[in-house]
């Protein structure tokens, strides 16, 4: 077996993100609709011809490391600017630099611009005409709609590659390739992480490589040290996910059990019980705009859509304490205690959000389909934004049965059960007749 070296202070100082910035097109993870063999940079690299382009992508997609990478692999020269940093003199210094370099080495050189978008018109303008008569090759990093943050002229100029948030699979690839490698990686550490841990912290990046190294550089500092082993736990990934965030409770716990008891009391449909809690807040000194806040929750997490003026009328009483304050606001409060406590009960709405928050979380930032994408700018057209739309007004009934409203690896997912109380039965109703034209279509 291969033994690994111990690395050297000067790399150890280094960001592991930074060590582990691959060199070759090959080694770079992600983006294979670019970089697999046959795809537009791929061959861009490959050709030995370098053209300016800009790489539109999230952070942590790739878009340094390319960048790098078509600047070493074509011999080209390499300067790097950040737009947060850099102004006019520091392009000035680019063009002087890379006129030098083109005439005592004959090399071409590459001004890479990160954050490109946040240089204003006069920052672009200035290393313009050199790209237009071939002293730089610019390319620019953004992660904003190059359409919307540059300079017509510019964008023209340029090719616009558009990088994907990193699968989770792929910055798994990255974190193996991490743990094993030695003069860049964690290889020298020889660290004991399991599978499922692994892909806890693959998840855990949503796409950002930079983020998943950060996250493994992280739990190989708190690593803990076993049978002669540096191990990393669960708890140290759960620690490094959840960012330990600790409960802060203000009141004591007699005050959270008398404000359960009062929403309990609404939801059992209680008025009796809801008034005994809420006048017993009230006794106790209870700040009465935070029960008129908590009510608000109770009209949406608890009522719902089976009576909607559940809402209006929490909201009504919130306004009347505010306005008046007490006695006539606790009066209003409890007017609205009493209508939630004996209207009809739904909690379909608070489920709903509550399974659509656990898919995003899950899910992570799974991109929005072409079709559903606003296209106000030509090259957003080009690139198939809502091409297939299908506008609901100018269908039958104003629906555009069997259309798709979820990202493409979601599929999709029903998280509004309506019940059948108050209004919500109208509402299912509806929904359901929607479905059987969705099945029509499909069918």
């Amino acid at each position: 077996m291969k033994s690994c070296v111990t690395i050297g202070d000067a790399s150890s100082a280094q960001p592991l993100a930074d060590r582990m910035r691959p060199v070759r097109v090959e080694d770079v993870v992600g983006q294979p609709h670019l970089l697999a063999p046959g795809k537009p940079l791929r061959r861009a690299v490959e050709s030995g011809v370098l053209h300016s382009m800009i790489l539109w992508g999230p952070p942590g997609s790739g878009k340094t490391t390319l960048a790098r990478i078509v600047a070493g692999q074509l011999g080209a020269n390499f300067i790097g600017l950040s737009a947060v940093f850099s102004g006019v003199k520091d392009i000035r210094a680019a063009v002087d630099t890379a006129k030098r370099v083109r005439v005592e080495q004959n090399r071409a050189t590459v001004l890479f611009v990160d954050e490109v978008h946040r240089f204003n018109k006069a920052q672009q303008d200035g290393f313009l005409p050199y790209v237009e008569d071939g002293t730089l090759t610019f390319i620019g990093a953004t992660t904003e709609n190059p359409s919307f943050e540059l300079n017509k002229a510019l964008l023209s100029r340029a090719r616009v590659y558009v990088l994907k948030p990193l699968q989770a699979e792929d910055i798994r690839r990255l974190i193996d390739r991490t743990l094993t490698q030695c003069e860049q990686g964690l290889g020298n550490l020889h660290l004991d992480m399991h599978d499922a841990l692994r892909d806890m912290l693959s998840r855990a990046a949503d796409g950002d490589a930079r983020r998943g190294l950060n996250l493994l550089e992280l739990a190989a500092d708190l690593a803990e040290t076993r049978h002669g082993r540096l191990v990393v736990t669960e708890a140290i990934v759960q620690e490094l996910i959840t960012g330990g965030a600790r409960r802060f409770d203000k009141q004591g716990e007699a005050f959270y059990d008398q404000i359960s008891a009062l929403h309990k009391s609404v939801r059992g449909s209680s008025p009796d019980g809801a008034l005994y809690w809420l006048a017993r807040m009230l006794d106790g000194g209870c700040d009465p705009l935070y029960i008129a806040r908590r009510v608000l929750r109770m009209a949406s997490e608890d009522i719902g859509n089976a009576d909607p003026r559940a809402l209006q009328l929490a909201l009504n009483a919130w306004d009347v304490q505010e306005r008046l304050g007490s006695p006539e606001g606790d009066l209003a409060i409890a007017q609205a205690v009493v209508y939630l406590a004996v209207a009809p009960k739904s909690n379909a709405v608070y489920t709903a959000f509550g399974a659509a928050v656990h898919d995003v979380k899950s899910g992570g930032s799974l991109e929005v389909p072409l079709h559903l994408r606003n296209a106000p700018t030509g090259l957003m057209k080009e690139l198939g934004y809502g091409k297939t739309y299908r506008y609901a007004h100018d269908e039958p009934d104003g629906y555009a049965a069997g259309e798709y409203y979820f990202p493409n690896e979601l599929g999709e997912r029903r998280y509004y059960l309506p019940v059948t109380r108050g209004l919500e039965i109208k509402i299912a109703e509806r929904m359901a007749y929607w479905r059987e034209l969705d099945q029509k279509h499909r069918e």
